[in-house]
């Protein structure tokens, strides 16, 4: 059975699982509400609440910069002798950017995944800064690994970060929350290059769905990013889960070319670039980074497999995607490389 009727398959047969697990409906008020909607239970663990004057020790003045949002900035910090964390300083001198923060603060707080970056703490004082204590993911992030280091991913540890990112959105996803900004600029790497998804100022929580403002700008600010926003959602303003699995599948090609979401030269998207491929698997191979061809280091069924998955994710309707449950069975089902992480 092909991974596109195996998947179509599986959503029949979780349709009914689902059902079983939820266990509460919360109805969520405000601008966009969708209505009631079902919501799975929250696993997070508490963070501590810190000072403005201790985080200023912590990171030394504020004097080692790690890393730069387009609103935030990131500083090395030394909780302890033995524990290294990241801050993150993050402006909030507009009503959008200070609901992005707490919108990314309560979220934080209430979720606990190994591969999703952990809340350490927070400032409690009421300042224009917010202020955010991380786990410190010392590999950088998945796009500075695939297009501006010389190291080299192997095909196995690509396919550990696809499954592990796919894991952490299907968490999410129980849970009610989309993430709605996956990019590989927002997956960090730690010591193991495990996955971290990390940057959570633009998600959304407690509904199937969010209707964005017709106003202009306030959409310009909440479609992702250029080269991973779904068609759909750019088109409609309408995000919803689906938006997150057309996000990942562009994930995949990336992990699988080594090419650039959007290319930096010529502005066009991998997406049509990669679409000779994804409708015909048997031109895969051409699409395979050249650095994994060197290497030879994996079976080739792989990255067909691994295509085809990324085809269902990025289909057109929302309605065709997978959800992420069946894309973490299909990737069981059709990549052997991550079967000591099943």
């Amino acid at each position: 059975m092909g991974v596109v009727k195996f998947l179509k398959f599986l959503r029949l047969k979780l349709r009914g699982r689902r059902a079983a697990e939820r266990v509460a409906a919360v109805d969520i008020g405000g601008e966009g509400d969708v209505g009631d909607v079902v919501c799975y239970k929250f696993k997070g663990e508490g963070a501590i609440v810190y000072a403005w004057e201790e985080i200023r020790k912590f990171t030394m003045d504020f004097s080692t910069v790690i890393g730069y949002g387009g609103f935030s900035t990131v500083y090395l910090a030394k909780l302890s002798d033995s524990l290294t964390t990241a801050v993150k300083i993050q402006f909030r001198c507009t009503q959008r950017l200070n609901e992005a923060y707490k919108q990314e603060l309560e979220i934080l707080l209430r979720i606990n995944h190994p591969y999703i970056v952990k809340l350490l703490g927070y400032c409690g004082e009421d300042r224009e800064e917010g202020t955010l204590i991380l786990e410190h993911a010392v590999n950088g992030n998945l796009h500075e690994k695939l297009h501006n280091s010389i190291s080299n991913l192997s095909w196995r540890r690509r396919m550990a970060i696809a499954f592990q990112l796919a894991t952490a959105i299907d968490y999410l996803h129980q849970n009610c929350i989309i993430h709605c900004d996956i990019k590989s600029s927002n997956i960090l790497l730690d010591d193991q290059l495990n996955c971290k998804l990390c940057d959570f100022g633009s998600s959304k929580m407690g509904f199937a769905s969010l209707v964005v403002s017709s106003n202009s700008k306030s959409r310009a600010a909440l479609l992702g990013s250029p080269g991973y926003t779904d068609p759909q959602y750019m088109r409609t303003g309408l995000a919803s889960k689906k938006s997150d699995v057309y996000s990942f599948g562009v994930i995949l090609l990336e992990l699988v070319s080594g090419m650039e979401a959007l290319d930096p030269l010529s502005g066009e998207r991998l997406t049509a670039r990669a679409a000779p491929a994804l409708r015909d698997m048997e031109k895969v191979v051409e699409l395979v980074d050249p650095r994994l061809k060197s290497r030879g280091d994996f079976d080739w069924e792989e990255p067909k497999a691994v295509a085809e998955v990324a085809a269902t994710c990025l289909s057109d309707s929302p309605a065709h995607r997978p959800s992420m449950s069946d894309v973490l069975i299909a990737l069981r089902k059709g990549v052997s490389s991550i079967s000591y992480l099943v």
